[in-house]
C-alpha cells in the first residue's frame, strides 16, 4: 500500500513537471518576440522597464543589493512581493536563484527590469515551498535600490 501511494505521488509529481515545462517552453517561445525582450545564453528572458542611473553601481556575482521585487506565476498571480510587504529586500546574488544572479548582474542602481527565468535558472524540479511547483518559470519585476 505504501509503495502504491509512494508511485502515486511521483505519477503526480512528474506529470506537474512535465505541465509545468510545456507550459515555460511554450510562454518563452512566444515572450522571447515581445518588444523590448533580450535573451541571453542561459534562457534568460529579460525587458527594461526602466533603465538605472548612468552612475550607477553594477553588482558582481558575490555583491550584496537590496531590491524591491514582485514574483509572478505565468498565469500571473503573485507569489510574493515586496511592495506587498512594504519593504525592499536585501541579499547576496551567490544566495538566490542563478537566474535572479544573472538578472541582477546586468542592472545598475535605479533600473527595473522584468525577468523572465527558465525553470532550469529557477527552482528546478524542486520547486519551492508550496507557492512555487516543480519545474514552473517565472517572471520578476525586479528594482535595483543599491548595491551594497
Amino acid at each position: 500500500m505504501i509503495l502504491a501511494m509512494a508511485a502515486l505521488g511521483v505519477a503526480q509529481a512528474e506529470s506537474m513537471m512535465e505541465k509545468n515545462m510545456a507550459a515555460g517552453k511554450a510562454y518563452l517561445e512566444k515572450n522571447a518576440t515581445a518588444e523590448g525582450v533580450k535573451v541571453t545564453d542561459s534562457g534568460l528572458q529579460y525587458k527594461v522597464l526602466r533603465e538605472g542611473k548612468a552612475d550607477g553601481k553594477k553588482p558582481g556575482p558575490r555583491s550584496t543589493v537590496k531590491v524591491n521585487y514582485e514574483g509572478r506565476h505565468l498565469n500571473g498571480e503573485v507569489f510574493d512581493s515586496s511592495y506587498e510587504r512594504g519593504e525592499p529586500i536585501e541579499f547576496p546574488l551567490n544566495r538566490v536563484i542563478p537566474g535572479w544572479t544573472e538578472g541582477l548582474q546586468l542592472m545598475s542602481e535605479g533600473a527595473k527590469y522584468q525577468l523572465t527565468i527558465p525553470e532550469n535558472i529557477a527552482y528546478g524540479h524542486r520547486g519551492a515551498g508550496r507557492t512555487i511547483e516543480p519545474s514552473e518559470t517565472l517572471i520578476f519585476d525586479v528594482e535595483l535600490l543599491e548595491v551594497k
